[in-house]
């Protein structure tokens, strides 16, 4: 019998309704960028933003500021970065597939974990960027330059790295199965 009401107790804390945010909070906006989905902030001064754990799908940052960055496990999908400076941005774990960075700037960006499918880097400057153990399927890295980059364990399954430049990157475990090399300067000629 006690355990029966002991479980009826219980039972019924874990059903008491929490109580609701205040109507009060505002939303985060940042040098009058919207932090939301689908947000328009093209050419904003993100500079050392935190914005770890956002969801900023279909977001737009063209041409925005975002060195020093903290997008660390952010939702980027369908975002646009094209020609953003991305410079030693942080996007450890972020899931940004179909994402566009063209002609970006992301010397020294950590993208280690990263869920790359389908995204855009052509022309983009991946100059000492971190990739390691990046998931990066299907990617575009056309005209991409990822000099002295770490692609330690990155997959890249069916990318296209037509006319990218590769010197001095570190490979190790790295799979590029089925990808283009055509015209690329120091890609891997076992695949």
């Amino acid at each position: 019998m006690v355990f029966r009401y002991g479980i009826f107790l219980i039972f019924s804390l874990l059903t008491v309704p929490i109580a609701a945010q205040p109507a009060n909070i505002e939303p985060l906006v940042i040098n009058g960028c919207g932090i939301w989905p689908h947000a328009r902030c093209p050419g904003a001064d993100l500079r050392h933003a935190n914005l770890a754990g956002k969801n900023l799908a279909g977001a737009d940052f063209s041409g925005a500021n975002l060195v020093r960055a903290d997008l660390r496990g952010a939702n980027l999908a369908g975002a646009n970065f094209d020609g953003a400076d991305l410079t030693a941005a942080r996007l450890t774990k972020a899931t940004a597939p179909t994402a566009t960075f063209r002609s970006a700037k992301m010397v020294g960006a950590d993208l280690e974990f990263a869920r790359l499918f389908r995204a855009d880097f052509t022309n983009a400057d991946l100059t000492g960027a971190n990739l390691e153990a990046a998931k990066a399927n299907f990617a575009w890295f056309r005209g991409t330059r990822l000099t002295n980059a770490n692609l330690q364990e990155a997959k890249m399954f069916t990318v296209n790295l037509r006319g990218a430049d590769l010197t001095g990157t570190y490979r190790r475990f790295a799979v590029f199965q089925d990808a283009d090399f055509d015209g690329c300067t120091n890609c891997p000629t076992d695949w």
